[in-house]
């Protein structure tokens, strides 16, 4: 295995599928060798495949139970390259991994120009949407393909989107969907909502308001949570006074950093299901989850990693997973080529999760089954039976062609 370097005071932990690891420029590069295959390495077409990542600062008043793992994101990219290397071999390919870090307070968008400036085409991004859109920007033009792995804002989606722009992870708005989905199907359909005091719950909240309109649920009351950073020591007695004379079916949670929402469980004036960011929640990946050939997948990650797999290792595997099929479907590591193919009709992804998964070619979302599960049991996976559309089920989750907003150049 080959040794990792790193700086003083970085808990940072990179070793469990041999990587060689470099600190360049204040930012952390890592590139791991492909495969070599049975034709020779000297034979080879090498694809290039980039992971950018941002850190995000959580707030200290965070429960620390469920601290992200120290690879996440990258673990998941490094099985993805192994699996298209797998096949790549034989058909003459190899597939190299770089990644490349950022801190908090970094320039990711000088990061990704570096990234372009030494020849990746294809990037696999977790940063926040406005760097996104600009990254975009830049590349417009290039030939260079984006994949979003961590953005779940819906404008990306809609006005803010870029041709040059995929998606692997899900909306808000599909995630909302796939809740309501599964409320209305249990004839849940009052919903008391309480929404978080961050721009990203007060987007959630709006998402699961248009879930309501669309499937036939009904807000019957909505309220803020303003009760301080720390929910811990006061909820005993703020719960059930702020939770009061709502007549409802389930509590409907907007707190996306989990600032409170897992102290409202057993504490709420009534004896109700709490769903959404806490309690049941939507989410792509899980590690209950086994239908489908999943266990396979939990299985290999579990021996390579030690670990669960979680969405973000998800969406970087379906990210470097898509431009593996592309190339391999193709024929081609030239990029017009996988481009293309991954762009085009014929693109299908076997993602683990009961049918193939396929892009909108009307705003580079990623369509795929959103799974339902509580801390410990896979409760359900939506699309649910009855609601219908005339392409595809998955198109019932987020926004549909008719009511996009985007309008690729």
């Amino acid at each position: 295995m080959a040794s990792i370097t790193k700086p003083a005071g970085t808990a940072r932990l990179l070793s469990q599928m041999g990587m060689a690891l470099l600190l360049t420029a204040g930012l952390w590069t890592m590139s791991r060798p492909g495969v070599t295959g049975t034709a020779g390495a000297a034979e080879l077409e090498k694809i290039p495949v980039a992971y950018l990542s941002q850190i995000v600062e959580r707030p200290p008043k965070l429960s620390n139970l469920d601290l992200p793992p120290e690879d996440e994101g990258i673990a998941g990219g490094l099985l993805s390259i192994k699996d298209n290397n797998t096949t790549g071999r034989f058909m003459g390919q190899e597939f190299i991994l770089e990644y490349v870090e950022v801190p908090a307070d970094g320039d990711a968008v000088a990061a990704f120009e570096g990234l372009i400036a030494g020849g990746v085409q294809h990037v696999v991004l977790n940063v926040p949407a406005a760097a996104l859109i600009e990254m975009a920007d830049r590349a417009k033009g290039k030939d260079v393909l984006l994949f979003n792995a961590g953005a779940m804002d819906d404008r990306l989606r809609n006005a803010d989107c870029r041709a040059n722009l995929l998606h692997i992870v899900p909306s808000r708005a599909m995630m909302a969907d796939a809740l309501a989905q599964f409320l209305v199907w249990k004839r849940w359909r009052n919903w008391f909502l309480i929404v978080g005091s961050r721009e990203g719950d007060a987007l959630l909240g709006d998402a699961f308001h248009r879930a309501a309109r669309r499937f036939g649920g009904k807000i019957v009351e909505e309220r803020r949570w303003d009760y301080g950073p720390d929910a811990r020591r006061t909820a005993q007695a703020e719960v059930p006074a702020f939770t009061q004379d709502v007549d409802y079916d389930v509590l409907v949670v907007a707190d996306e950093i989990g600032e409170f929402g897992e102290y409202l469980a057993y504490r709420t004036w009534d004896p109700r299901p709490i769903v959404g960011t806490q309690g049941l929640t939507p989410t792509t990946w899980h590690r209950t989850h086994e239908q489908w050939g999943a266990a396979q997948l939990q299985s290999r990650f579990l021996k390579a990693t030690g670990r669960d797999m979680t969405p973000l290792d998800y969406h970087v595997w379906a990210a470097i997973r898509a431009i593996g099929e592309g190339a391999t479907r193709s024929g081609s590591a030239a990029f017009t080529a996988v481009r293309d193919y991954i762009r085009g009709p014929d693109f299908e992804l076997g993602g683990f999760k009961g049918q193939k998964l396929t892009f909108r070619d009307w705003n580079g979302q990623l369509r795929q089954p959103i799974l339902l599960a509580a801390p410990r049991a896979l409760v359900s996976a939506s699309p649910q039976q009855g609601f219908l559309h005339e392409r595809t089920l998955l198109d019932t989750l987020g926004y549909d062609k008719p009511e996009s907003e985007c309008h690729f150049e």
